[in-house]
């Protein structure tokens, strides 16, 4: 008996799919996500930034150099060197300080604390920064009436300013030195100890080489913010003219007065640091990407 075999044909029929629609709307994707980036740092950073220069200049290069020569713009640049002055070193002896002793006690009790209060200044207002410490060293304040009996005065002067500065920049290298040494661990300064390095001897030979592009990158940041901190400074200065009246005072009271081009260029003095800035902390990244890079 033989049994006959049906042949069955294969389905020839294309199948119907959307790939090539979600394929090319993908492709729309990212130019449409990298105009709208353009336009976006375009309208809110490039073009005033660039507006700035473009007025501080408009004028002649004799009369934006004129600015420079003034006594109100000297005084003013010079307190705004004298907090950076003061609060680059305070602030960076705290944030080694700080880091070293959050990274190396991982089970100390407050060390949750200690970090939420370190970043206190990153999410308290620059204005509020300077209120409470107007409540604290003003005539009415905490410690008001004691100032005042052994004549000390805080607000309305350098003082005042310093702790300002302080406060509102007070978490940068404390912040970019603690992921370096929870990262490198303490083995290797085990290691010095057992050798018989002194606990100092520790520090320079070993820790301070092993974080110092960190360190670098946050008194960078650090610098850069007590040159240009304004709200804090602004409520605790009083903006005395030649007196209390740092650089970035000087460009909004300048402003207001309407001497645009000594505020306009004031401002491009500012904005020159900044660029300075950017272009270490891109060096800086650049060079701590190449030792991370080398290391693995």
């Amino acid at each position: 008996m033989v049994t006959k075999t049906k042949l069955i044909k294969p389905d020839t029929t294309p199948a119907t799919t959307t790939a090539p629609e979600s394929t090319s709307w993908q492709k729309l994707i990212k130019p449409l996500l990298i105009a709208f980036v353009i336009l976006y740092l375009g309208l809110v950073l490039f073009i005033p930034a660039l507006n700035v220069f473009v007025q501080a200049f408009s004028g002649g290069v004799g009369l934006f150099l004129k600015t420079f020569s003034q006594r109100a713009f000297l005084n003013a640049l010079w307190l705004t060197i004298l907090m950076a002055i003061i609060a680059v070193p305070l602030n960076t002896v705290f944030g080694l300080c700080a880091a070293w002793a959050i990274a190396r006690n991982k089970q100390f009790p407050g060390r949750t604390l200690l970090i939420s209060l370190i970043d206190l200044p990153f999410s308290v207002s620059p204005v509020v920064a300077g209120l409470m410490i107007v409540l604290l060293y003003g005539r009415n304040g905490w410690f008001g009436p004691l100032l005042e009996a052994n004549d000390i005065k805080i607000i309305f002067a350098v003082p005042g300013m310093v702790l300002a500065t302080l406060f509102v920049s007070l978490p940068f290298v404390a912040r970019e030195v603690l992921p370096v040494l929870e990262e490198i661990g303490p083995e290797q300064e085990e290691a010095a100890k057992t050798l018989g390095a002194s606990e100092w001897q520790t520090f320079w030979r070993v820790t301070l080489p092993s974080i110092r592009w960190g360190l670098l990158y946050g008194v960078l940041l650090t610098n850069a913010r007590a040159m240009g901190e304004f709200g804090a400074v602004a409520v605790v200065s009083g903006n005395i003219t030649g007196k209390t009246q740092t650089l970035p005072l000087f460009v909004e009271e300048a402003y207001k007065q309407y001497h645009t081009e000594a505020a306009y260029s004031a401002a491009v003095l500012l904005a020159g640091l900044a660029i300075v800035t950017m272009v270490a902390k891109a060096l800086l990244e650049r060079r701590t990407g190449l030792k991370t890079g080398a290391g693995h």
